[in-house]
């Protein structure tokens, strides 16, 4: 029985895949192709939440912080002052659209969620934010755990220390999960969503290492949603030699590879791809 959530008063099934579209209102995001930055004003920020729509997104994920790699995060007042400006806009012009927020912080989440009607909180710190529980219980909103062991480090170029003995990636991914979930039910979250984290604190070799492993961490947490973003991720182009712009073709190649493996949300860039991607891995499975 494939898992569901609850999202904006209505129970969504993801027995089907369903594709996140990345709406990013910042001026210095890795993918210069998403960047619409506040500062262009509201009629860009809907267009492309508008195109994103039509290509066949369900959610609009909107970021004001980039994460990109060398990238010093806004602060919190920076941050909101962002997304009000691109919440208010969708809210007035796309008020049915279902909006997930990309931060971090507790307290964004909470402003974002009480002020706009904001339907989903997707945080790539691994719930670092000590308040963040209890403030996503409190909202009533799904939930999106990333495993990244960098937490709320600022500086997005960091990473961990290479250790020879280490856990496989895999391994130490499902203990964190595991941990984190348990933390995130006995605070009264009633819906999380699973995020590998892809590109966060992982080298090369484990980010490949983890999506041949996915299949069978889907199978362990198999009544949990699970959710890729691969987009254009130096995953991509590192290993091919180019940049995030010439990136599109891997992104679909991986996006199936997470699709086979039984992802049941696709957050990307390029949302019309995405979409033919799950229109045929759904048909070998019909």
């Amino acid at each position: 029985m494939e898992p569901t959530i609850h999202m904006a008063d209505r129970l969504v099934a993801l027995d089907k895949p369903i594709i996140m579209g990345i709406l990013n209102a910042t001026p210095d995001s890795f993918f210069a192709g998403s960047r619409t930055p506040v500062a262009e004003g509201a009629d860009a920020l809907v267009a492309r939440a508008r195109g994103l729509l039509e290509q066949g997104a369900s959610i609009l994920d909107v970021g004001a912080v980039s994460t990109r790699p060398g990238a010093v995060a806004a602060d919190a007042d920076e941050e909101l002052s962002r997304l009000s400006t691109a919440l208010e806009a969708l809210r007035t012009a796309l008020p049915d659209a279902a909006v997930s927020v990309d931060t971090f912080r507790a307290s964004v989440a909470q402003r974002v969620v009480r002020d706009y009607g904001v339907a989903m909180i997707n945080d790539v710190s691994g719930c670092a934010d000590p308040d963040m529980a209890t403030v996503v219980a409190e909202l009533g909103v799904p939930y999106v755990l990333t495993h990244n062991p960098l937490g709320m480090n600022t500086n997005m170029s960091a990473s961990p220390a290479e250790d020879a003995a280490a856990a496989p990636v895999d391994v130490r991914l499902a203990q964190f999960f595991a941990e984190r979930l348990q933390a995130l039910y006995a605070a009264g979250v009633a819906d999380v969503i699973l995020d590998p984290g892809f590109g966060f604190g992982k080298t090369l070799a484990e980010n490949y290492a983890l999506m041949a492993a996915l299949p069978r961490l889907i199978r362990l947490f198999e009544q949990t949603p699970f959710l890729v973003g691969i987009s254009r991720k130096s995953m991509i182009f590192r290993l091919l030699g180019t940049d995030p712009e010439a990136s599109l073709n891997g992104t679909s190649v991986l996006n199936t590879v997470a699709l086979q493996a039984g992802a049941h949300i696709l957050r990307v860039h390029d949302v019309r791809e995405a979409a033919e991607a799950v229109a045929i891995v759904s048909a070998l499975h019909a």
